[in-house]
This record gives structure tokens, sequence and C-alpha cells, in this order.
């Protein structure tokens, strides 16, 4: 492999890191706040997910929240955030939504 192989594959690595963390953070997506428990939240076009679910495995849970609504909303919270106010898993993801908007929290990512 030569120098200029690696740099080409370096720049190529760089361009496509920089173009999943636009798409993350998404057009339109409102900034990231600090709730009154501490939990960072964010607001996004529906489709999208908040910055703080950026790993892998951390995004499908959100999606998965976000898509599945009703079924995560069957769940019960297991994490005893139920004086916060949670009624359900869902709202360990979702702090709010409306048709366009999501809002999310990051208390499941934490």
């Amino acid at each position: 492999m030569t120098g200029r192989t690696v740099v080409v594959g370096l720049l190529a690595a760089g361009l496509a890191l920089a173009a999943g963390a636009w798409w993350l953070r998404g057009e339109g997506a409102g900034p990231v706040t600090i709730d009154s428990i501490g939990d960072r939240v964010q607001a996004v076009p529906r489709g999208r997910l908040p910055v703080f679910a950026a790993k892998p495995e951390v995004a499908e849970l959100y999606r998965f929240a976000a898509t599945e609504g009703d079924w995560a909303a069957s769940v019960p919270c297991t994490c005893g955030c139920a004086e916060l106010g949670h009624t359900s898993n869902r709202a360990c993801y979702i702090k709010a939504e409306t048709a366009e908007r999501v809002t999310f929290t990051s208390h499941a990512a934490t």
C-alpha cells in the first residue's frame, strides 16, 4: 500500500464521518438543551435522530422508540424514573412530538 492510497483512504473516511454527523444533526434540527432533570433534549424533524444517538446501537433503540411508539408505550420503564413522570419505556426516549417533529431526551442514552 502506498502513502497516496493511505491518504486517499483517510480523506474518504473523514468525509464519510462528516457526512454521517451532518445527517444525524439533520437540517432543521434544534439545538441540544438541558431539561430540568439534567437530560439533554433535542427536537428534530420526524425521521431524524438526535445527536446523542450517534452510536449505531443507541441509534437503533431511538429509531425503534420513534417508529414503534405503541409497543414502546406499552412497556413499563424499569430504570426507576416513574417519579420523573415517565409512564412507559417510550418516555425515556421521547419527551414530546408533533406530526412534523420529535423531541428526544437523552435519558435512555445515559
